[in-house]
């Protein structure tokens, strides 16, 4: 049924119950585990009050992110790994989440994106924003939602 799972991480406890149950859910169905970290880049402000950094700070500041990321995809792949599994960890760099989420999963060949949700509703959803609800609404592939 699904023989490549895709699970996002941000490295929050919610996301790694997601990793968690990513990896029952692949030893189920002896699927592959790809797990991924989007990495934002570097919010440029030209707004009065705002702080212009150097385009050396700037491409520091995202090397640092990106390791970080780097870091926990590695870990995560090293649990699945230690599960048995066959796990690819993926990190990608990009302001557009849930965009950067199903290109992965399209990339990838993976059946089933595996994503944590904070629940989140009304006024705090919209002022928030939900990369969820967005994968949700624009993927093609299926997508399961832990809470």
């Amino acid at each position: 049924m699904y023989e490549r799972i895709l699970v996002t991480t941000d490295g929050s406890e919610l996301s790694r119950k997601a990793v968690i149950e990513a990896i029952a859910l692949c030893r189920k169905l002896g699927a592959e585990l790809y797990l991924l970290h989007v990495v934002p880049r570097y919010p440029m402000s030209y707004f009065e009050g705002g702080s212009a950094l150097e385009a050396g700070e700037v491409s520091r500041i995202e090397k640092q992110w990106a390791d970080h990321g780097r870091t926990i995809v590695d870990q995560a792949a090293k649990q699945a790994e230690e599960s048995g599994l066959v796990a690819r960890a993926v990190v990608m760099q990009s302001d557009a989440v849930a965009d950067s989420i199903i290109a992965a999963a399209r990339k990838h060949r993976c059946s089933l994106i595996v994503m944590a949700s904070h629940g989140r509703r009304g006024l705090q959803r919209v002022l928030l924003g939900s990369e969820t609800q967005h994968v949700l609404t624009q993927s093609e592939i299926p997508v399961l939602v832990l809470r």
